[in-house]
């Protein structure tokens, strides 16, 4: 019942001709094969050893209707898919009808898990007997190899079921709680908890916004999204500074920092007065932990709903997922709002 990998991600789209030139031209991913179905066509898209499939068509009318463009399945290598089915099963998880030939489970929201056997090989295709090569003029990006992995799967859900997913993960998939943090800036919190498989290489960050706060941007994710769901993919890269300003040069929009952020950084970060500026003139965000810092950027939502975004992030030691960033970043705002007033 132990999962290893994230094979794949499944994004379901309105328009994938523009969700493809996103991560194609913007975020340096390869066409790698091409399927059509009786409802539905998907693009496996890689990049290191990230997977992404772009699906698009009649099929999934539904799920776009109740949730907008967004990731609508994850897919998990285990060590017995029928013994992880039934484990989710009991576990309170929902079967469904397999794909392609393997299980399919319930997992937040209007997401699920298919479920697959090990090992996993990033090259290979998914499953299913339909892929054709993609067309060698739309292969590939202008640079890519940037990104290495699937760093992690930041997941929103309700307060009310917060703890009750973490023990679904651990009950289901063999998945631990790996840390847990309470966040509040202002009069707004949120709370989490990171789940993280034996091998390492499955991690959920679940995040929950406090219900005894005011609404922030999480209760705006659960409206929009029409309930929980994915809320960003965070993608490992070995250098985040050049790989910044390339996706930008090539059309990703980022959010941006304010710079007060930075004047604040330098008393966190004592000793790095270069590299803060290199940190100031791309937005770049950093956090330190006791194994070492990380520097993180998020992606606006390409989307109409403004729900799903990406991040970049670049691992110096540390372990974590940059939690002090958002104090940080409010704290920042604030300076600057007394500063104008």
């Amino acid at each position: 019942m132990t999962v290893h990998d994230t094979a794949h991600v499944e994004l379901y789209t309105s328009h994938a001709p523009s969700t493809i030139d996103y991560f194609v031209s913007g975020m340096g991913f390869t066409r790698v094969a091409d399927r059509v179905e009786a409802d539905r066509s998907s693009i496996l898209l890689r990049q290191g050893e990230s997977r992404v499939i772009v699906t698009s068509g009649r099929g999934i009318w539904k799920f776009l209707d109740q949730h907008g463009d967004g990731i609508a399945d994850i897919a998990l290598t285990c060590d017995d898919v029928t013994k992880t089915r039934d484990a989710a099963v009991a576990a309170g998880g929902e079967s469904f009808a397999p794909a392609h030939g393997n299980p399919v489970v319930s997992a937040f929201g209007g997401v699920t898990h298919t479920l697959l056997p090990r090992p996993f090989d990033p090259e290979a295709r998914p499953p299913g007997h339909a892929w054709e090569t993609a067309p060698q003029r739309q292969e590939t990006g202008d640079t890519p190899g940037r990104i290495r992995l699937l760093d992690h799967i930041a997941v929103c859900v309700e307060d009310s079921a917060l703890r009750d997913y973490a023990d679904y993960y651990d009950a289901a998939f063999g998945m631990s709680r790996y840390s847990s943090d309470y966040v509040a800036v202002g009069d707004q919190a949120m709370d989490s908890i990171v789940v993280r498989s034996e091998s390492g290489r499955v991690t959920f960050t679940l995040v929950a916004p406090d219900p005894t706060k005011s609404p922030g941007q999480l209760d705006a994710f659960l409206d929009r999204n029409g309930g929980p769901g994915v809320q960003h993919l965070a993608f490992l890269v070995d250098e985040i500074i050049p790989s910044v300003r390339e996706l930008r040069d090539r059309g990703v929009e980022f959010l941006s920092t304010p710079g007060t952020y930075y004047d604040m950084l330098a008393d966190r970060f004592t000793g790095m007065r270069e590299k803060i500026e290199e940190l100031r003139a791309t937005q770049i965000l950093a956090d330190r932990d006791e194994w070492g810092y990380l520097l993180q950027l998020f992606s606006r939502s390409p989307y109409e709903r403004n729900t799903l975004f990406f991040e970049l992030i670049q691992r110096q030691g540390s372990r974590g997922f940059g939690s002090a960033n958002i104090r940080a970043l409010y704290e920042a705002v604030e300076r600057d709002r007394l500063a104008a007033g």
